[in-house]
């Protein structure tokens, strides 16, 4: 990226290479191609090998890596090729919640609230706001993804800031540290069910006492951190290095302008207000109360709702929320007059998901080849199997099941497919040696989260570069990658020292949820 100031010291010249030869690859349309014809290959070279492990949750289960360029994995490619696309999991989610957020974006409310955000609080808590609602985005499952990222560009964008600082803050905030929240989540209940399964197979008795809140102290305490450290990171190293934003890089015709609001905004902002509140106090009803309708069946309160129809429909109901505010502020305003006015911008919008639309079907490609053919997997317990072999114990154990866990995750993506890999492996391991299942679901985690922003085999990675590339041409994926490594490093370093710290003072990591596994 031409406007990246080249100047600092060893990290910079480090990022600086980091970037120069990620962007030596092709397109990521490309790349992902290239990336799925390399998938078929080594899995037909792996297979004739005979590379094979046995399950992690059942050794009598042999894992062999599939040939997909034998007979079936050739039908297996033209048989799926349209369910790849269709299937690819950011797609429907970016398309929907989009449906929502271009009303609201058309009509003129994000440009108004935006004003209006902006021209209200201190320029200087910006930055810190972004990271902390991106951490704070997870409640939502992926629809962070789709919302924040962009809007932290067009809030940077509006206060004469680089919009790729603002974008890279709010991805930081939301992906990196998706397992942090002040709030328990549906990853919250899947990762803690995965680890109590585990559990039972060394003690069932001590599986009675854990819960689905096993890790809420410390991931509530962790938003406070994570949201420090995003910060120092975006303003004093991710900013500087990308320099003064030259607006001759705009890759849209779309500016923010920041003139005060006039009456009738302020009116359409007020109307909008309301149908916010009324349409929270309606959803709200979907899973409020005991007959409601997306309302889980077992557990406690919280339980039925983390474990609800409800949460698993976040990404419609948001799109909903945006929506309805969207289309009462432009009845407001008079950007829209009918419903022919409607069906337009939602038309627009959608015109302009052509990047998108292009990359998930390469992305999808690669990403179902790599889980096909086992190879993810494969990756993941010789990793596993290293660990352990190294015969590590106490801290140090504790920090290289980070790290391994850390690097796995550039290679499977999923959260609950590598904890269900890892979890039967690690918590019996880890139990055996004095620590508790909730301690190494923390661990895990950490790891989880912290790399997520600099593997491009993160489903959400090819959606970021298509929001970048608004603002930046032809943005690489070495770019991006070089952008977001400060926060990896920094999160995953932090973050494992406050672990640790924890781990020292003995606090427990939730309710009925101590460090130690007596």
């Amino acid at each position: 990226m031409e406007n990246i100031n080249k100047k600092g010291g060893v990290f910079q010249k480090f990022l600086d290479f980091v970037e120069k030869s990620g962007n030596r690859l092709p397109h990521p349309v490309t790349l992902f191609f290239l990336l799925a014809v390399l998938t078929l290959v080594a899995s037909a070279i792996l297979s004739a090998i005979g590379i094979s492990v046995a399950h992690p949750g059942d050794k009598n289960e042999i894992i062999e890596v599939n040939n997909l360029l034998s007979k079936d994995g050739i039908t297996y490619i033209f048989e799926n090729m349209v369910d790849n696309f269709i299937n690819f999991a950011p797609l429907g989610v970016v398309l929907t919640t989009m449906l929502g957020i271009g009303i609201a974006e058309r009509s003129g409310l994000i440009s108004a609230a935006l004003r209006g955000f902006i021209l209200a609080i201190p320029k200087s808590l910006i930055t810190a706001g972004l990271v902390f609602a991106g951490i704070m985005s997870s409640l939502a499952s992926d629809a962070g993804y789709v919302v924040l990222p962009p809007l932290g560009a067009v809030i940077f964008l509006a206060l004469g800031r680089h919009p790729i600082a603002g974008l890279a803050a709010a991805f930081a905030g939301v992906s990196a540290g998706f397992s942090a929240n002040l709030l328990l989540s549906g990853t919250d209940a899947m990762l803690a069910e995965l680890s109590m399964d585990a559990a039972k197979m060394i003690d069932p008795a001590y599986v009675e006492t854990m819960n689905v809140a096993m890790n809420y102290y410390f991931i509530a305490a962790s938003v406070f951190v994570l949201t420090l450290v995003g910060w120092f990171v975006s303003d004093k190293i991710v900013e500087p290095r990308l320099g003064t934003y030259d607006s001759k890089y705009l890759n849209t015709d779309d500016s923010e302008d920041m003139h005060a609001l006039n009456d009738l905004e302020k009116k359409g902002l007020l109307y909008a207000f309301i149908s916010i509140i009324v349409s929270v106090l309606l959803v709200s009803l979907l899973v409020a109360f005991p007959f409601s309708p997306m309302r889980g069946d077992e557990g406690s309160y919280m339980d039925q709702i983390i474990q609800s129809p409800f949460m698993t429909s976040l990404v419609p109901i948001i799109a909903v929320l945006f929506f309805i505010p969207g289309l009462v502020y432009g009845l407001v305003t008079k950007t829209i007059k009918g419903e022919k006015d409607v069906a337009h911008q939602l038309t627009d919008t959608m015109n302009t998901m052509g990047t998108i639309i292009v990359l998930a079907f390469t992305a999808g490609q690669f990403v179902a080849y790599f889980a096909e053919s086992n190879i993810g997997m494969v990756i993941g317990v010789y990793g596993a199997e290293l660990l352990e072999s190294l015969n590590l114990k106490g801290i140090p154990l504790i920090i290289g099941f980070i790290l391994v866990t850390a690097f796995i995750n550039l290679f499977i993506g999923s959260a609950s497919a590598k904890w269900a890999m890892m979890a039967p492996i690690f918590v019996p391991i880890l139990m055996q040696l004095g620590y508790s299942p909730e301690l190494t679901t923390m661990a895990y985690r950490i790891a989880d989260s912290s790399t997520n922003i600099i593997t491009p085999l993160m489903t959400y990675f090819a959606v970021i570069i298509a929001f970048a590339n608004k603002y930046v041409k032809d943005i690489g994926v070495g770019t991006l990658i070089s952008i977001m490594l400060p926060y990896s490093i920094f999160f995953l370093i932090t973050w494992s020292i406050f672990l640790i710290v924890w781990m020292l003072l003995g606090l427990p990591l939730g309710p009925n949820a101590p460090i130690v596994y007596p």
